[in-house]
């Protein structure tokens, strides 16, 4: 396991690049949906929805689930939570399809003793294995200080989601650069906002986002999975 700052960042930087393969590129998570209605349209437009995912969707539901399996929240009821919370199922299916993928990945490169069990868990039906709780689980056993593994795992995200946006809506590259950086402070206000946050906030998701996510399902030319 490493035991140095140097060694967790690398390992973290691994974790959280734009190449790993875990199929992220194939999700909007809902801004496709947007995109078909004309309400997402250029990086101004997009910038907007991505702020808003990652203040609601990110921070409230995953974000709130790597901090309490850091505070020692089961995995079985964080799971549990999780699908229940995702009332979108090509959203919920997405979760669980990188976080199986993440999860493979990880027994791969970053193996340890909490992560063979959890996947055990997942393989045998106990749990679901939600990309945020295998990030966490990964991230935790590396010795990640919550904090940075918040911040990384948002990043990550919302990175993945622009660089899909630069194909879909479509953006150039530098206008994808431009929203990443004046993503940096509100990636900074989610990590302070997941920290005051209760268990009764897990779960608390903008109705918009989530009808759009639903649409999706039957929308009739898309790109993505979700």
């Amino acid at each position: 396991m490493p035991n140095t700052r140097t060694d967790y960042q690398l390992a973290l930087q691994q974790l959280t690049d734009s190449a790993l393969p875990t199929g992220a590129f194939a999700h909007s998570l809902g801004f496709e949906g947007y995109i078909e209605r004309g309400v997402v349209r250029d990086h101004r437009t997009f910038s907007i929805w991505l702020h808003a995912y990652l203040a609601q969707q990110l921070t409230y539901s995953d974000g709130l689930a790597i901090r309490f399996l850091y505070e020692g929240a089961g995995l079985e009821d964080l799971d549990g939570r999780l699908s229940a919370c995702l009332l979108a199922r090509e959203v919920r299916e997405a979760s669980l399809k990188m976080g199986g993928r993440l999860l493979d990945i990880g027994a791969e490169v970053f193996p340890s003793a909490e992560l063979s069990g959890y996947r055990n868990q997942v393989r045998e039906g106990a749990a679901a294995g939600h990309q945020p709780l295998a990030f966490a689980v990964v991230a935790r056993s590396l010795g990640v200080p919550l904090p940075e593994a918040l911040a990384a795992y948002f990043f990550a995200a919302i990175t993945s989601l622009t660089q899909n946006a630069v194909r879909a809506v479509p953006l150039g590259q530098n206008a994808g650069q431009r929203v990443l950086r004046n993503a940096h402070d509100a990636v900074a206000a989610a990590v302070q906002d997941v920290a005051r946050l209760c268990w009764d906030d897990f779960g608390a998701v903008a109705p918009g986002l989530e009808i759009s996510q639903m649409r999706h399902e039957r929308q009739r030319a898309r790109m993505f999975m979700s």
